[in-house]
């Protein structure tokens, strides 16, 4: 995901010029603060494995299981699109997409088994887009 965003900064495509896409991507980063407040310092690790600390089901982790990687796919796509339909934008974004559906698997496969309410709360919160996927 690093190298993606890396490359979408070297090609001046990672930040949004239009309004409207500014307005998203400035929604994207309140979803990545909220997610980070309500899951707390204990997030911050580059393994993909679960925390000590139980579950968290609150916050913007009650529509999404994964708010931190949607806001980082949702806020680089859109600077992508903005800013150019090359195919080497594309692939940065796709790069950094990849990354987070990698990490995504890794860590509900890990917090399945280390929480098994893990399987009820992938039925009620998506995984990217609320109410959606």
């Amino acid at each position: 995901m690093v190298v993606g965003i890396a490359g979408l900064f070297r090609a001046n495509a990672l930040f949004a010029h239009q309004p409207w896409v500014i307005a998203i991507q400035v929604a994207m980063f309140l979803l990545m603060v909220a997610a980070r407040v309500t899951f707390g310092r204990r997030s911050f690790h580059a393994a993909a494995d679960p925390t000590e600390g139980g579950l968290v089901t609150t916050g913007p982790y009650a529509y999404l299981r994964h708010p931190i990687y949607a806001a980082a796919i949702h806020f680089v796509w859109a600077g992508a699109l903005d800013n150019s339909f090359s195919w080497s934008v594309i692939g940065w974004a796709e790069t950094v997409t990849a990354g987070a559906f990698t990490r995504m698997h890794i860590e509900e496969y890990l917090l399945v088994r280390k929480y098994p309410e893990y399987r009820e709360y992938k039925k009620r919160a998506k995984k990217l887009i609320p109410f959606v996927y």
